[in-house]
């Protein structure tokens, strides 16, 4: 369970990382359905598809360094 929440912040930050990349060149990135959110002004590109791959790639990483 403490893998789960550790792999958390290595998902969100590939996840806003690939995301800020594809999605500034305008593409949606097909299946990760890139998203393009507006928050005080500032444009935020995010992928729900991408941060639970990227989650559960860092979780099993995390489960095998035990």
């Amino acid at each position: 369970m403490i893998a789960l929440i550790k792999a958390i912040l290595p998902g969100a930050l590939l996840s806003w990382l690939v995301s800020t990349f594809v999605g500034s060149g305008g593409s949606h990135g097909g299946l990760l359905a890139i998203q393009r959110f507006n928050v005080g002004g500032t444009e935020l590109y995010g992928s729900w598809t991408l941060f639970i791959i990227g989650t559960a790639l860092a979780w099993a990483l995390f489960m095998m360094m035990d």
